[in-house]
């Protein structure tokens, strides 16, 4: 039922943006409609058409709220009589529209991306404030400001103009990618994916690639979405234990998405600069070319991420090039990347950047993947341990954990 509420909870929106053209309210009155349906459902059971009981309730919620403010009593004869809206446009379109409402030019990118990620991507508050590494209570201001910027704004429930669409693109894009990756490693919970994020990830990636087909980094993002998530059945066994990429048995790889994702490829490559989705693309067909995890090519990998950082630097990237340069020159001087990463962050982005990245698992747990490459298991069960401490990933922790374990023996 999650799931399906999940699913279903930007189509809703969309109908009822499209219909009153106030976001925040219809916003606000989406979520109080599902929280009514997650009460009910479980002993009433699934209406036969949810999304339609979903969007007669928050119209419902919507003419209760027109009705308590006397200064909108027109607004409350017009409203009263409404039903439930039929749907006018496809699903479809109303979702995209979403999208790049939330995407809107008046709000900062921050903002825009916590205001997506929650009434498109279907995250909550804490799971937004996990991907961008601030407190739950600062994520929460922030969408809130962000409903009331849109307001404030004026904006209308429509699909911009070309030109107009063109510049909210690389934010949409962001937001995707964001969704797709809380949906492939869960940041929290007892799941390490969520089948249900990157399906929506992928379509709604489809949707734009249909919209957009002249954009190649719309092309590259869903190449980058379905060769990454052709991996997801391999990444763990039975037990829910994570088996990371060099072992996993690639006949679990999604062959059918593989072909996919390496056919479209060439459609974005080589058609202007290269863009940072593209780029990622590209490393994710090298992985998935390999039959097996001895005939990768890494230094072609390698090769691609020092593009990569290049054109988009950050530590994210440069925490993924250190691991490229370990297979390729060795422990030692991926080692030395991530010494700089730490006090070039610090010096460059602030205390509170830098503080940021303190608390990311994935520094701890790399710099004990490399130390215990490099014969060091005293100090790799050292940041193993603190890797774990930090994750608020069930399975990952437990990864972490056994990984410690095992080097532990080397600590006493």
């Amino acid at each position: 039922m999650e799931d399906l509420l999940r699913v279903l909870a930007p189509q809703v929106l969309g109908v009822l943006a499209r219909k009153h053209g106030q976001f925040a309210e219809c916003e606000d009155a989406v979520q109080e409609a599902l929280l009514d349906a997650a009460l009910q459902w479980p002993d009433a059971g699934i209406p036969d058409n949810p999304r339609a009981w979903l969007a007669t309730v928050a119209t419902r919620r919507l003419v209760d709220h027109w009705r308590s403010e006397s200064a909108r009593q027109a607004r409350e004869l017009r409203a009263a009589a409404l039903e439930p809206p039929p749907p006018e446009v496809p699903v479809d379109q109303d979702t995209l529209t979403l999208l790049f409402l939330c995407c809107h030019p008046s709000l900062s990118s921050p903002s825009q991306l916590a205001l997506t990620l929650r009434a498109v991507g279907g995250l909550t508050t804490a799971e937004i404030a996990s991907a961008f590494l601030v407190p739950e209570a600062t994520m929460g201001q922030r969408i809130s400001r962000a409903k009331q910027g849109i307001k404030k704004a004026g904006a209308h429930f429509e699909l911009p103009r070309p030109a107009e669409r063109k510049a909210r693109l690389g934010v949409v894009l962001h937001v995707l990618y964001l969704i797709f990756n809380e949906g492939y490693a869960a940041s929290s919970g007892p799941s390490m994916h969520r089948e249900d994020l990157t399906t929506e990830a992928i379509r709604l990636a489809r949707l734009l690639w249909g919209l957009l087909p002249g954009e190649p980094e719309v092309g590259g993002l869903l190449t980058l979405m379905l060769l990454t998530d052709a991996r997801r059945e391999a990444r763990s066994l039975p037990d829910g234990m994570l088996v990371p990429l060099a072992e996993q048995d690639r006949g679990l790889w999604d062959s059918a998405q593989i072909a996919e994702g390496l056919e479209l490829l060439p459609q974005v490559l080589g058609a202007g600069p290269p863009g940072p989705y593209q780029v990622q693309a590209a490393i994710a067909a090298v992985h998935s070319e390999a039959v097996m995890a001895e005939q990768t090519d890494w230094p072609q990998i390698l090769a691609l991420y020092n593009v990569l950082e290049a054109i988009a630097p950050g530590p994210v990237v440069t925490l993924n090039r250190a691991v490229a340069v370990a297979m390729v020159n060795g422990p030692e001087a991926a080692l030395r990347i991530l010494d700089g990463l730490d006090g070039g962050l610090a010096q460059a982005s602030g205390p509170a950047q830098a503080s940021g990245l303190a608390r990311w698992h994935r520094v701890d747990a790399v710099r004990g993947h490399l130390l215990e490459m490099s014969g060091d298991p005293v100090r790799a069960h050292e940041c193993f341990l603190a890797a774990a401490k930090k994750t608020g990933s069930l399975p990952e922790r437990r990864y972490l954990l056994w990984k410690a374990a095992k080097l532990g023996q080397f600590s006493t």
